[in-house]
């Protein structure tokens, strides 16, 4: 993230909700042409269920459950990261976007880890 998010937090849930948040905000910036439409719905999908998901991981009754919902949160981080380098100096300024592509890195890095210590193997980012 970027200083007009104040400082990082190191809280999951509110660094999920400023990402999100965030990421709202980069779409304001697309233009308003079709082929940014769907790169748009993409993005918002992605990046908001990053979040949603985790939520319900939290709140898993069983560890299955759990790995399941954590680990769509992690394909979600993953699709938003993609999506960012595609606006990313294509439709939006390359530089607006670099600290959100690095702070979706740093999501996967810390769903990677959550399912890793949850006995799962996870593949390199």
């Amino acid at each position: 993230m970027d200083s007009r998010q104040g400082p990082k937090t190191y809280d999951l849930r509110e660094r999920l909700v400023i990402f999100s948040k965030r990421i709202l905000e980069i779409c304001k910036m697309l233009p308003k042409i079709p082929e940014c439409e769907g790169i748009r719905r993409q993005l918002v999908d992605a990046a908001t269920s990053i979040g949603a998901n985790f939520e319900e991981a939290d709140a898993a009754l069983t560890k299955k459950d759990f790995v399941n919902k954590a680990g769509i949160s992690q394909k979600e981080a993953k699709e938003t990261r993609y999506w960012l380098r595609v606006i990313s100096g294509t439709y939006v300024d390359g530089n607006e976007v670099l600290l959100d592509i690095r702070e979706s890195e740093e999501i996967i890095n810390i769903l990677s880890s959550i399912l890793r210590k949850s006995g799962i193997k996870t593949r390199k980012t």
